[in-house]
């Protein structure tokens, strides 16, 4: 069985895609894959409550009680490890990971931005993308590495701009998108494991 851990910090809308989606095309079945567990930095996210409801593994790790990032990260792997990963999928995890995290999960490690990378890397995405006069915006699904939304490319989805768009009616646009193609994006992963 391909172990899936998932890291969220809020709602965890894309997580809940990723779950309904491995019920809905019982990927217990095939690929053999199955959301593991469900870690929030963050105790009041409310996607842990999701989770818990589906009978998923949850966990907590607060990442203000540690002195560094490094600190964090290793007893976060630790966490993630106890369920025997095949992949981990950060999912509004908001958190940037240390290099020796990423390191270790090197070509596990998938990530979703709220952009068509390698355009408007970072915050503010939507509003850059308005600002810009883009005609179109989207998301990506990439490998995370150590430089930040630059890993290799494993889906994307496009949606236009449209004319009185603002950031939110923008950023509401891509996400049912991402619900869609983040899904996709693990099956592809897992495949080629």
């Amino acid at each position: 069985m391909h172990n899936i851990v998932i890291l969220i910090s809020g709602t965890g809308s894309n997580m809940a895609a990723i779950v309904q989606a491995a019920e809905r095309e019982r990927w217990h079945e095939h690929p053999g894959a199955r959301v593991a567990a469900v870690i929030s930095n963050r105790a009041d996210a409310k996607g842990l409550a999701f989770a818990r409801q589906r009978g998923i593994a949850t966990a907590v790790l607060e990442h203000g009680g540690f002195a560094t990032r490094e600190a964090f990260d290793a007893e976060l792997a630790t966490l993630i490890d106890s369920h025997s990963p095949a992949l981990v999928v950060l999912a509004g995890f908001m958190r940037i990971l240390s290099a020796s995290f990423v390191a270790r999960y090197a070509g596990r490690l998938l990530n979703i931005h709220p952009s068509l990378l390698p355009a408007f890397t970072g915050l503010h995405t939507h509003q850059r993308a308005i600002d810009a006069g883009c005609r179109f915006a989207g998301c990506t699904v990439h490998q995370v590495t150590a430089e930040l939304d630059v890993g290799p490319i494993v889906e994307q989805a496009m949606v236009p701009i449209l004319a009185g768009d603002d950031a939110a009616t923008l950023a509401a646009r891509v996400l049912s998108q991402e619900h869609l193609i983040y899904p996709r994006a693990i099956l592809r992963v897992l495949s080629q494991n």
